[in-house]
């Protein structure tokens, strides 16, 4: 169904994996219109509760696709926004899923690699993966992806990074907010693991509105306005039948509807 990677699912965990390894996964319009369209799967599919998304091969992504650079270059102005546009849709599907989502990086992740880390819920590094937000290298800046990087490692971090584009390791990229966890690359799956065991045990309309609350509240000053905001989400999610039967469940001793 898909060109340029593969899904697969096991105890209702989807892993997508790109699967470019010859060129390090770096992606073009192919893979972005690809992921876009996984995205879109997954998050109509209840029976997916986590996404993975990961790399074929030795790295996690290089970036983008230096021919599909070299293309861009030569496109006009109105046909480099619509080459934008696709991979901002792309970026924003995949934070906006309705689940929580898992980068699971090896090896290289640069530039719009970055940005694919960044965009996930999550993030578990190997030892040995190197980021970077490179764009600066190649005369360029790495406008879509800010919005995820931002996110994660905050200003102050993004000024230095942005403008240097050096490379930085997993030991940094936790340091700095952008991974989660580090392990030695055979340890990867049972790190992700570990961490996708309690997300299952959630239940899934409450996750997503923890997702929601999350993008609704962050940085904003704490005021009227977000303690009532904050009052009536909770509010509506007692209301859920979702939440009547996690509080039933757990005072009588029984296991969750969205479990069984």
């Amino acid at each position: 169904m898909y060109q340029t990677l593969s899904i697969e699912r096991q105890d209702r965990v989807a892993t997508v994996w790109m699967n470019r390894p010859d060129v390090f996964n770096a992606f073009d319009e192919q893979l972005i219109a690809d992921l876009s369209a996984a995205c879109a799967e997954l998050d109509a599919d209840a029976s997916v509760r986590v996404v993975v998304l990961g790399g074929r091969g030795k790295h996690f992504s290089a970036g983008a696709d230096l021919n599909w650079m070299k293309r861009a270059s030569a496109f006009s102005e109105e046909e480099n926004r619509a080459d934008a546009r696709r991979f901002a849709r792309m970026l924003r599907a995949l934070s906006g899923l309705s689940k929580p989502t898992i980068a699971r990086v090896q090896g290289a992740a640069l530039g719009g690699g970055t940005g694919l880390a960044a965009a996930c819920d999550m993030a578990v590094a190997s030892s040995d993966a190197v980021f970077a937000t490179s764009e600066v290298k190649f005369g360029i800046i790495p406008a879509v992806i800010s919005p995820y990087v931002l996110r994660a490692i905050g200003p102050r971090h993004a000024l230095r990074y942005f403008q240097s584009a050096e490379r930085f390791s997993a030991q940094r990229a936790m340091d700095i907010g952008l991974v989660n966890e580090v392990c030695e690359r055979e340890n990867l799956d049972a790190t992700i693991a570990q961490i996708v065991e309690p997300l299952i045990a959630g239940a899934p309309l409450a996750q997503k509105a923890a997702k929601d609350l999350i993008e609704a509240i962050a940085g904003r000053s704490i005021d009227d306005e977000v303690s009532e905001e904050t009052a009536q989400r909770i509010s509506r999610q007692r209301a859920t039948n979702e939440a009547k039967d996690g509080i039933a469940a757990f005072l009588d001793k029984r296991t969750p509807a969205w479990l069984l």
